[in-house]
């Protein structure tokens, strides 16, 4: 039975495509080539319809070290239950949209925040199947609000469990970014991982060169890359049976 880690956060552009490709990446990597013939130990999907996986993925080809799709209409849903339940995949990684703020009548009415839409319903799949969840953050303010939204609206209600990731942080900029969203998301009493993500010039070009972060060329800066993905995937049990 594959474990389902989804990728989950109300805004946008907070780097949820780049975690879900490199991290299945790094975890396909510790648990090895599947025998030849045979499918990927990993899978990663992505439920946005904007396609940045999408198209990541097709850059990459057949060097690919993990099988991907696309949900491409709500008859597509069915493969979340279908991983669940696969005796080869190990460990499946979700990308997922963002959506937008609903007014409170409606959440209520809906039970959750999500509104109608195949992305909507692909958002409840995803969450009827996960065993965890990665929320990414941004050093940034302006995505507090959101990311609160995220978790009290709909992670803590599932009870389901999550760490909080932040992403895309510029050594260059200091650390007083890095420690005011550290001290907000302590706060707030949410799970925060340990791996702070950073911010490389190597992950923002890799979908155009069509490479993933176990591809980077051997140098220091591609290296100080990758290390923040092996500590990540280490954080999270890469490989590690689903619970649910």
């Amino acid at each position: 039975m594959a474990r389902i880690t989804a990728l989950i956060n109300r805004k946008g552009g907070v780097g949820k495509s780049t975690l879900t490709v490199n991290t299945a990446a790094i975890t396909a990597h510790v648990l090895g080539e599947s025998p030849e013939g045979a499918p990927h130990y990993v899978a990663a999907v992505s439920a946005d319809p904007q396609g940045s996986t999408t198209w990541w993925s097709e850059r990459v080809g057949e060097e690919l070290p993990f099988s991907f799709e696309q949900i491409n209409s709500r008859d597509d849903l069915e493969l979340f239950s279908h991983l669940k339940k696969s005796r080869k995949v190990r460990h499946a990684f979700i990308d997922t949209p963002g959506w937008m703020d609903l007014p409170e009548d409606e959440k209520e009415e809906a039970g959750d925040p999500f509104g109608q839409s195949t992305a909507a319903d692909a958002m409840r799949a995803v969450l009827a199947t996960a065993d965890d969840i990665i929320v990414p953050v941004e050093p940034e303010p302006l995505g507090f609000m959101p990311t609160r939204d995220t978790i009290e609206e709909v992670v803590k209600p599932l009870g389901i469990p999550y760490l909080v990731v932040i992403n895309n942080w510029d050594p260059r900029d200091g650390e007083a970014d890095l420690e005011q969203t550290k001290e907000f998301i302590r706060a707030q009493q949410w799970d925060l991982a340990n791996t702070v993500v950073r911010h490389y010039k190597v992950h923002t070009r890799a979908a155009l060169e069509g490479t993933v972060v176990t591809q980077y060329k051997k140098n220091r800066v591609a290296m100080e890359a990758r290390e923040d993905f092996y500590q990540l995937a280490l954080e999270l049990g890469a490989g590690k049976k689903g619970t649910r």
